[in-house]
């Protein structure tokens, strides 16, 4: 059982960056897969970025490719969102996300594949 709480967002300016955390509770944290979601109002919820829980493997939708990096330090049981280069159509609720059906080097991209999920972080990118 992980329970999953973010934090880091805010309101930004376009080219703008933020850090996005996902603090995780929970023994068995650093065997699951990690993954960002995100919902602007109206939309669908969209996969965003994942890391795989044991040699740190990750995949980015093609639309943050080059701009949001994810990472996890295990040891603090947190999972990271770097995002750089922001830009208004990135304004959405963010969500973390977790699962451990993908053993170690694995990971999803869709939202029906992590049965774990955090409360959502607002992110606002102004033009």
């Amino acid at each position: 059982q992980v329970q999953l709480v973010e934090s880091g967002g805010g309101l930004v300016q376009a080219g703008g960056s933020l850090r996005l955390s996902c603090a995780a509770s929970g023994r068995t944290f650093s065997t699951y897969a990690m993954g960002w979601f995100r919902q602007a109002p109206g939309k669908e919820r969209e996969f965003v970025a994942a890391i795989s829980w044991s040699v740190r493997r990750t995949y980015y939708a093609d639309s943050v490719k080059g701009r949001f990096t994810i990472s996890r330090d295990n040891a603090k049981n947190t999972v990271y969102l770097q995002m750089n280069s922001l830009k208004p159509e990135d304004t959405a609720v963010y969500y973390c996300a977790a699962d451990p059906r993908w053993g170690s080097t694995g990971w999803g991209t869709r939202a029906a594949e992590y049965g774990y999920w955090g409360q959502g972080t607002q992110v606002t990118v102004s033009s």
